[in-house]
């Protein structure tokens, strides 16, 4: 643990052509950032602008008490894999093995990294601070005339005909992510400079101008 906080911080000025950030999804017991846990973290690297799929990150945390069938029968995570997870410190140590230091991308990021932080600050100890771009703000900043009709992860999929064959596996979710993200990058080297920074300077914008912020 103290080597990932001694790693330097990722240089988010880079374009992404020459960068390294890390596309991210969870499942969770339900919706309640408060009382709600952490089950498993998906994740996929974007390098150099690609999807790397051998660069990828998947693991069950360990449950100490299984989910609700309801909530079973979204992620498909059953009790006996919950049950037989990883312990909770070891698979939050080996997701920061993965990480590094490189910047977060996701759909709705107030979930997931709420959801993060509270289980690494409470099986690790540390606090988790890393830079995030939410693509949930991004995708409408960069097509306007979409932002009505087009709000969850599954909008935007279908519209740029992403396919998703296992929707609400975190990996699955991450790589549908992942591919939206190279349509922003794809989309904003038309008009602007592309790096990590640009987009997130995109994604504040929207944030103020939709009253969001």
């Amino acid at each position: 643990m103290s080597a990932w906080r001694d790693l330097p911080d990722a240089r988010q000025e880079s374009g992404f052509e020459h960068s390294r950030c890390v596309v991210l999804d969870v499942e969770t017991t339900g919706l309640n950032l408060m009382k709600d846990t952490l089950i498993s973290i998906g994740a996929v690297a974007v390098v150099n602008s690609r999807i790397v799929l051998a660069d990828s990150f998947y693991v069950v945390l360990q449950q100490r008490e299984i989910s609700r069938k309801e909530n079973i029968l979204i992620h498909g995570i059953s009790g006996s894999v919950q049950r037989e997870g990883e312990t909770p410190a070891d698979a939050l140590l080996a997701f920061l093995e993965y990480l590094g230091k490189d910047p977060l991308v996701a759909f709705h990021v107030k979930f997931d990294e709420t959801m993060i932080r509270r289980a690494i600050r409470q099986y690790l100890g540390i606090s988790f601070k890393l830079s995030w771009l939410d693509l949930a703000y991004v995708m409408p900043a960069l097509f306007p005339d979409l932002i009505h009709s087009h709000r969850r992860l599954d909008d935007w999929s279908s519209h740029f005909k992403i396919r998703n064959e296992d929707r609400h596996n975190a990996v699955a979710d991450a790589l549908a992510t992942a591919q939206l993200l190279l349509v922003a990058i794809d989309m904003v080297r038309q008009t602007r400079d592309s790096g990590y920074n640009d987009l997130r300077s995109l994604e504040r914008t929207y944030h103020y101008a939709s009253g969001k912020g």
